[in-house]
């Protein structure tokens, strides 16, 4: 009766294989929840109601002048979007961008407060004015003599 010993050992190792591959299935589907992140814009986020707003969200706007405060392991600021605004807590541990200014471009990704605050993990930033062209930059530079090659 040996080959039933052997039977029942290769049973207990596939149910074995079988619970370990199970809970790898699930950990990665619950990571995969976990990590999904929901775009919107200001008015959009402002609309959500119930379990939407417990999701993981990226939100952009434009810094509202005068309104970024740093505080102790935070920085308070305002996003505007047509009209809407957003109060913003960053609490991330990186550096905010050097272009993080007022009136930049930003998008914030975390998630809201039971406060009515957008608490953001991650802030990415653009100045918008530091990539416009100069007054009359668009405009070839005018010099007084033209020169032909003689080659």
């Amino acid at each position: 009766m040996a080959g039933e010993g052997f039977v029942r050992s290769r049973a207990k190792f596939g149910v074995g294989i079988g619970v370990i591959v199970a809970a790898l299935a699930f950990l990665a589907w619950l990571g995969y929840g976990e990590s999904k992140t929901y775009y919107h814009t200001i008015a959009e986020y402002q609309t959500l109601k119930g379990s939407a707003r417990d999701h993981r969200m990226r939100i952009s706007g434009t810094v509202a002048p005068g309104s970024i405060r740093h505080s102790s392991g935070r920085v308070e600021f305002v996003l505007e979007e047509e009209g809407k605004v957003l109060p913003v807590s960053y609490v991330g541990s990186d550096p905010l961008p050097d272009t993080f200014v007022d009136k930049s471009q930003a998008l914030v990704e975390g998630r809201p407060s039971s406060d009515g605050k957008f608490v953001a993990e991650h802030v990415q930033a653009k100045c918008a004015s530091k990539y416009e062209a100069a007054p009359g930059g668009d405009k070839p530079a005018a010099t007084g003599t033209t020169q032909q090659s003689s080659m």
